[in-house]
């Protein structure tokens, strides 16, 4: 059996996200990763330091799909530079309610911290 490894100038497929998550009192944080799923799980459980853990920021309200590492970065980038009120306008344009669009992907605890 062989693998075959991708040639240096062959690109490997892969997608990169831009998000940006949300407290209760939508305080905003926006950053890139190249899995959402795992990313918000660490930003729920206070896995990662600073921020988003001091403020409880983990709702995650927008996210971009890109197919490019460098275009994420750079859209990052631009997303960040901006007023709250302009990140504001584009969380509403797609999710007017705030929903967190990453719900369904972890099991709601009960109040005594166990999974339904």
């Amino acid at each position: 059996m062989f693998l075959v490894l991708p040639s240096y100038n062959q690109r490997v497929s892969r997608n990169y996200y831009v998000y940006i998550l949300a407290s209760r009192s939508r305080n905003l944080y926006t950053g890139v990763t190249n899995n959402l799923e795992r990313r918000t799980a660490q930003h729920r459980s206070g896995f990662l330091p600073g921020f988003t853990k001091r403020y409880r920021i983990f709702r995650l309200v927008h996210y971009e799909l890109f197919g490019d590492i460098r275009m994420a970065i750079a859209r990052e980038k631009e997303i960040k530079k901006w007023r709250h009120q302009k990140k504001v306008w584009l969380i509403q344009r797609d999710n007017p309610r705030w929903e967190d669009l990453s719900a369904e992907w972890f099991p709601k605890a009960d109040k005594k911290g166990k999974a339904n």
